[in-house]
């Protein structure tokens, strides 16, 4: 393998680097090297305690997140970028039948597609730079710790939500890498934490997610609840607290004191649809396979594909209290998926005021299949 042999220096390809980026889109960007990343330990720890719940492909990769040799096996350099996707604030309150969307899905694009366009531009400036280079980038989808480079880059420290915070952009922030055999300046690291006493996060989460500050129990967690949790029913325990969440939760991030002064994202990508912002829960239920791939093929919510989000809006029906959502999920208990028919008896239970009520149409099973499924 031949090292490229760029006539530049390291700290002027940096400069340069650094000026792309902007250039590309990305609103923060930092340098790293390539080494055995910090929080690797405290990674492994948390595999150990069972947090990763059905997320068994990290376990898989363990060893490979402890170096970014094994994304790029050449690496020099981890270039971390951050991309902001803040644009309108959330209603505080929502009209009967409205969920809610996490904030990164909201736009008409996958954030990883936009970002990947970024990070072709930016490598292609490295390459026309340092020709024979090898880059590669990442958008969470190999085995690299983002947030441990992120802050090693200087861009941020880790709150108690485990989230990375950056002091002018909060954490609405996607993260993304690009690996390189070019060895670059690195940046400072960011030493300090600057969440003092707070512990609004920990306070605000409603499933109690947060065991400790800076450990997220995933599987207590909405987002993985509604997003990563595809294939299975919700626990019955935790289906109450998710309230109005369709598809991911911003709970933790919306009450940061650190997000209350964050600006606002420039890109038309992450510009909220008026269905999205916020969704019909009743009338995703209409939806058959054809029709979900229609609407969202696109979006990151096909991730839990048709019966994992119509489970949980059929979760959401039942947390909002309103009687006039009682025909929509009495038709979902003909849907065939079994996942989505659970989830409506469970509302319809809720609804008439009791969770444990059989259900009419053949479903009064349910229950006991969704316990078998948990156990």
């Amino acid at each position: 393998m031949t090292t490229p042999d760029p006539a530049l220096s390291p700290e002027e390809l940096a400069d340069i680097v650094r000026e792309a980026s902007h250039a590309a889109g990305f609103d923060r960007v930092g340098i790293a090297p390539a080494v055995h990343p910090d929080g690797f330990e405290s990674f492994t720890a948390w595999l150990e305690r069972g947090f990763a719940g059905e997320m068994r492909y990290l376990e898989r990769r363990r060893n490979a997140y402890g170096h970014p040799q094994h994304v790029l096996e050449s690496v020099r350099s981890v270039i971390m970028l951050g991309m902001n996707y803040r644009t309108a604030d959330p209603p505080d309150v929502l009209a009967p039948g409205q969920a809610r969307v996490s904030r990164y899905a909201w736009g008409s694009q996958d954030y990883h597609t936009v970002i990947r366009e970024g990070l072709n531009q930016l490598a292609d400036v490295l390459h026309q730079q340092a020709p024979g280079c090898r880059t590669r980038g990442v958008v969470d989808t190999a085995p690299l710790l983002e947030r441990d480079f992120a802050r090693l880059a200087g861009l941020g420290w880790f709150g108690k939500n485990t989230m990375l915070i950056n002091k002018r952009q909060g954490s609405w922030l996607f993260l993304a890498a690009l690996l390189t055999d070019v060895t670059l300046t690195p940046d400072a690291p960011h030493a300090t934490s600057h969440c003092g006493t707070c512990t609004r996060c920990l306070d605000a989460c409603p499933t109690n997610a947060f065991p400790e500050p800076y450990v997220l129990d995933a599987t207590k967690c909405i987002s993985y609840l509604t997003i990563e949790l595809r294939d299975r029913p919700i626990p019955e325990s935790l289906r109450a607290a998710c309230g109005d969440w369709l598809f991911g939760c911003d709970i933790c991030q919306d009450v940061c004191p650190w997000n209350r002064k964050a600006p606002l994202s420039t890109s038309t990508s992450f510009e909220p649809l008026p269905d999205l912002h916020p969704a019909d829960a009743a009338a995703l239920l209409s939806l058959d396979e054809a029709a979900f791939e229609a609407r969202f093929a696109n979006s990151p919510l096909a991730r839990p594909g048709r019966a994992g989000l119509l489970r949980n809006a059929c979760i959401v029906l039942g947390n909002n209290g309103d009687a006039n959502c009682v025909p929509a999920l009495t038709k979902a208990l003909d849907d065939p998926e079994p996942l989505i028919r659970t989830a409506a008896a469970w509302a319809l239970g809720r609804l008439n005021g009791d969770e444990t009520a059989p259900v009419s149409g053949g479903d009064s099973d349910l229950r006991e299949e969704s316990s078998r499924k948990l156990a």
